[in-house]
């Protein structure tokens, strides 16, 4: 059944016809274990195509430009992956991506899958970059599932190359794309060189109405290495009882002694030791006696202040000591068990998980009538995050469907938590917005509006508090960048079109609408550079010089420059590692001639480029 010419259509599939028909193998393409879709060669096609486009610095609406190791990318997330592919190769710890779910009411990304002219034109700025870019996919759309699994499959072909050998893709999604999701996913990233969890994360209790069922709950696909001892945390904690110590002991260790009771010894709130068991009849009153060298006698209690047997042998309790932890309180001890070798549960079903709580409610209390619909709970993506970096406190933390950042949100709630010094990057095309009814003045235009400024707000709201990690580096700031078309004028990539008496205007390949940053950071992508280094403006002799971690890329743009800049520029101590200026950016030809010799001369390890 296909959709055409404003009708529903039926159609045969003669391959399987035959096949139904006939008694033995009939002869069609190579069977192998896929999924296949109408329109998959052309999202390979789509992942591959090279594009012209070019990242463009927005001090403005960033902060702590200059000095940040995060950033936010605005623009369509199939060109920024392609854009950054070399920045960020084998270097993200953990991608967590909400994609559009293909409900039928939600719009998806358009892909490009070849150069056409109406493509050059928006690509080179001759047409709104935007243009065109989100679409609706309804569910009487023929191709309702073929357009999302296209839109998908060439984003996390690129993504998968960022991750680190010992990165982790999760992803969170609904039941209408969950199955066809986890194949497609298995096809990308293979079997046997990474291992794949599913866990099922209660974020509605109150359930969402389907025609036969109640949806409570959406799903997190966890992709990781299978050569990885241990590539997920379990952040999940227990209380210590005869459940958590049949997991770790054997039956036989059980005891029902009348006075198989001690007191564990606290030094710095951890356990260091069991102490001895007692002669003498227990009484609470010997609860949290101290010891020497600052160590508490702390006895397990209940609430009614009698002893609190081990249903286990000292032994037993004892396999587990570096896992077990007091939480003391006025009239009981409770030792809380990490499961820290054990694996993590599949399902979660806190209810910090509540999307209407933690998500809808959340942002309206961060951004007044922003008028998103189920943003995800912070604190799920916070333990999505935490579950996937907890051994890595300087990872970076990538996601391509930003929506309102609350994935930023939760990387610097966890790093004011446990010290960590994680930087993210967000990826959010900036798609119009309709604030709530009856709204006037809404100054937010688009969701990279909105996402933005949830970034500024509560990152600054979290350096106001008191209880903030002393090792936490406190970076709440951003380096936005924006997707544009190139920096380039048309003839730099069209030369055959450029007529004869075009040339002398075409000495200068460079837009003149484009400033020194926006060909900084051309230079940064084009060479692989991290596009997080912290950056320096200097003025030497009248010019202005970018210093890109410190030495590391010095760069000029500036016009009229003369030799004893470059001499400068040279003889710096450390001597910069690359050094870039324009092409038609020297004061006559002989001091361009001369460039090069220079550096050979006062520094030979410095590699000269022209843009």
């Amino acid at each position: 059944m296909i959709f055409g010419g404003g009708g529903v259509r039926l159609v045969v599939d003669f391959d399987m016809l035959r096949q139904e028909l006939s008694n033995h193998i009939v002869e069609g393409p190579r069977e192998r274990y896929q999924l296949n879709w109408p329109g998959k060669k052309e999202s390979i096609l789509s992942a591959n195509t090279p594009l012209t486009l070019s990242l463009r610095p927005d001090t403005r609406e960033s902060i702590d430009f200059f000095k940040t190791s995060n950033l936010f990318i605005e623009g369509d997330n199939l060109d920024a992956l392609k854009l950054i592919q070399e920045n960020y190769f084998k270097k993200v710890k953990l991608i967590y991506i909400d994609p559009p779910y293909n409900t039928g009411r939600n719009l998806i990304y358009k892909n490009n899958y070849m150069e056409s002219s109406n493509s050059y034109e928006s690509r080179t700025g001759q047409l709104h970059y935007s243009q065109g870019r989100l679409v609706s996919n309804p569910e009487t759309n023929g191709r309702f599932h073929s357009e999302w699994l296209s839109m998908i499959y060439s984003r996390i072909k690129l993504a998968k190359s960022l991750l680190r050998e010992d990165g982790i893709l999760v992803c969170a999604i609904d039941e209408n794309e969950f199955a066809t999701l986890s194949v497609v996913i298995k096809e990308i990233f293979g079997e046997g060189i990474y291992e794949y969890g599913y866990v099922s994360v209660v974020h509605n209790p109150r359930g969402q109405q389907g025609t036969n069922f109640s949806y409570v709950n959406e799903y997190l696909i966890y992709v990781y290495p299978a050569n990885q001892a241990k590539s997920i945390a379990d952040f999940q904690k227990k209380d210590v009882d005869s459940r958590n110590l049949r997991d770790s002991g054997k039956e036989s260790d059980r005891t029902d002694a009348k006075n198989c009771f001690y007191p564990f010894i606290v030094s710095d709130k951890k356990i260091v030791s069991i102490g001895q068991i007692p002669s003498t009849t227990f009484h609470p009153a010997s609860a949290n006696v101290r010891l020497e060298n600052g160590c508490i006698e702390v006895w397990p209690i209940n609430e009614q202040g009698k002893e609190k047997k081990w249903r286990y042998a000292r032994h037993t309790v004892s396999s587990i000591l570096d896992r077990l932890e007091p939480k003391m309180g006025r009239t009981s001890v409770q030792i809380i068990f990490h499961k820290d070798t054990e694996t993590m549960r599949s399902v979660w079903s806190d209810s910090k998980y509540d999307s209407s709580e933690y998500g809808t409610k959340l942002l309206e209390e961060i951004i007044p009538h922003a008028g998103f619909t189920y943003p995800k709970s912070l604190w799920a993506v916070y333990d999505a995050v935490f579950s996937g970096t907890f051994d890595c406190k300087d990872a970076i933390v990538l996601d391509f469907f930003a929506g309102s950042s609350t994935t930023a949100h939760a990387v610097m709630e966890l790093n004011s938590a446990d010290g960590g010094n994680r930087s993210f990057v967000m990826i959010q095309f900036p798609a119009e917005v309709k604030p709530s009814k009856g709204v006037e003045n809404f100054k937010f235009r688009t969701i990279a509006d909105i996402s933005k400024e949830r970034i500024r707000k509560c990152g600054k709201k979290i350096l106001e508090r008191d209880s903030c990690h002393s090792n936490w580096n406190k970076d709440v700031g951003f380096r936005v960048l924006k997707v544009d078309s190139s920096n380039m004028k048309d003839v730099f990539y069209q030369p055959d079109d450029l007529a004869q008496e075009d040339l002398l205007e075409s000495v200068d390949y460079i837009k003149e609408d484009r400033s020194a940053e926006d060909l900084l950071f051309q230079v940064l992508v084009d060479w692989g550079v991290d596009l997080t280094l912290p950056i320096q403006k200097e003025k030497l002799h009248g010019k202005a010089v970018f210093f890109v971690d410190e030495n590391a890329l010095v760069a000029c743009f500036e016009k009229e420059i003369g030799e004893d800049l470059v001499k400068d520029l040279a003889q710096r101590n450390p001597a910069p590692l690359r050094v870039v200026f324009r092409d038609n950016g020297f004061v006559s030809d002989a001091v361009k001639i001369n460039v090069e010799q220079i550096f050979r001369q006062l520094s030979p390890t410095t590699e000269v480029r022209t843009i």
